[in-house]
């Protein structure tokens, strides 16, 4: 399993009876998290610090209650990169911080290429993936079917100081932006994306992982130059195994190309407990 022990601004200070305690910059936050399933003695002292606890509603969604004054956004960084954060529904701050060590990996490998790198960013939310990539000079396409995401990922850049650097921000729906980009015959050197394990369109459309996923690989596969520089693919369905994700990316990415596929957890480390909490996979062909 991959973590981090680089974001100084974030840290999971305990995980435990199915919630997370959080330290987000100076703003402590309790949230649910089912991966915790133990129900082991802890400091309650410490769990009385939070400024605002997720409670989960029996009818789906939930609530923030707020204990103590929360700013409604505020501002935490990594590696020169500012991220702005809220109290979001369905229990959300706008960022993941286990993305962190994919971030670096994206870093690294567009440094190390030395030359000009297109990367394209699907189902991009609030734009970790692509500040780190823009920070490492590459030029990003950021797709995502929120308007709202979208203006929160160039809020990012601009408190980054990387508004003007190469990137196209679209509110698009991803699985259609890249059946147009097969059209148009447009490519890339690397695609980074992170699909949701279900949803809906607009029109009513859903989308499940389990039975989507094999389409847009062969879709992506087609907008990838011949010798990419890389492809990463994370995950949160629970569903879906190392195995198979490695699998799948190697008989579609991978079977006309020249190189190496790795699918492993990522993870928190929790600072009280001798533990990493599970936070998704990710796929990387390279």
């Amino acid at each position: 399993m991959r973590f981090t022990e680089d974001f100084k601004d974030y840290e999971l200070i305990d995980a435990n009876n199915g919630k997370r305690l959080e330290r987000w910059g100076n703003i402590w936050l309790i949230r649910p998290d089912p991966q915790a399933m133990w129900n082991l003695p802890c400091d309650n002292k410490l769990w009385g610090r939070a400024d605002a606890v997720y409670h989960r509603s029996n009818s789906g969604g939930g609530y923030w209650e707020t204990l103590k004054k929360v700013p409604d956004v505020w501002s935490i960084g990594y590696k020169g990169l500012t991220f702005n954060l809220k109290p979001m529904g369905f229990k959300h701050t706008g960022l993941f911080p286990e993305q962190s060590v994919n971030w670096d990996l994206m870093s690294d490998l567009i440094k190390q290429a030395n030359r000009p790198i297109k990367v394209l960013n699907l189902f991009a939310y609030t734009g970790g993936a692509t500040l780190a990539c823009l920070k490492a000079g590459a030029n990003v396409t950021h797709v995502d079917a929120s308007k709202g995401m979208v203006a929160w990922a160039k809020e990012n850049a601009n408190a980054s100081g990387l508004a003007d650097r190469p990137v196209r921000w679209l509110v698009d729906d991803c699985v259609k932006f890249v059946q147009r980009e097969i059209r148009r015959n447009n490519k890339y050197d690397a695609i980074v994306m992170d699909p949701p394990s279900y949803g809906r369109g607009p029109n009513g459309e859903v989308w499940k992982l389990e039975n989507n996923l094999t389409e847009l690989l062969e879709l992506v596969d087609k907008v990838l130059v011949d010798k990419p520089l890389f492809f990463l693919l994370n995950s949160y369905t629970a569903g879906m195994s190392h195995t198979v994700l490695d699998f799948m990316v190697k008989q579609i990415i991978g079977k006309n190309r020249k190189g190496t596929v790795s699918t492993d957890e990522i993870g928190l480390k929790v600072s009280k407990r001798d533990l990493i909490l599970p936070a998704g996979n990710t796929t990387i062909w390279k």
